[in-house]
């Protein structure tokens, strides 16, 4: 099993507002509709990978790990596991693996996509397309920083760390 019929279904039926994201879409979807193994880590040219934004109950905080490999604040998420059946069930197992907050709910609905070279497990330079999803935390969540994390903590929406994530216009797609 794989999550690429899922990502071909997702990227397919998304329609997002921005012009520049409606050309990453298109891209993604290409990508996927050339490389049947796209969702593997495994597929040397790029992958897609699955992100979450981790908001508090409130949407006021956003969950950043500071990532050991890239050395900077990030959303959490990664690659996509055999066994993941969809790219938001992707999403949602990283971000309940790397913040250990149980009850997360994710919005199955694309809210960014970002291609970004990277050399990851691989060890070769490659490329992430990575598809974000927002995912609401239950109310008093508190977060545990796993082994895949320097650093995990909540962040202000207004007052993220400096060199961290670009969510500005993230967050513009949920005002």
């Amino acid at each position: 099993m794989s999550p690429h019929p899922d990502a071909v279904a997702t990227m397919s039926a998304w329609r997002p507002a921005d012009p520049t994201q409606e050309s990453l879409r298109q891209a993604f979807l290409g990508f996927l509709l050339a490389r049947p193994d796209a969702c593997l880590r495994a597929c040397e040219p790029g992958h897609i990978t699955a992100s979450a934004l981790v908001f508090d109950a409130h949407g006021e905080y956003v969950l950043l790990t500071l990532h050991p490999r890239v050395g900077r604040w990030l959303q959490l998420g990664g690659h996509c596991e055999p066994s993941d059946r969809t790219l938001a069930g992707a999403a949602l197992r990283e971000a309940t693996e790397e913040s250990g907050i149980a009850g997360l709910r994710i919005d199955p609905v694309p809210l960014h996509v970002d291609v970004h070279p990277i050399t990851c497990s691989l060890g070769l330079p490659t490329r992430h397309f990575d598809v974000r999803f927002a995912v609401r935390a239950p109310e008093g969540a508190q977060p545990v920083r796993s082994a895949e994390s320097l650093d995990l903590r909540w962040w202000p929406v207004d007052a993220l760390p400096d060199g961290g994530v670009e969510i500005d216009p993230i967050l513009a797609v949920l005002r």
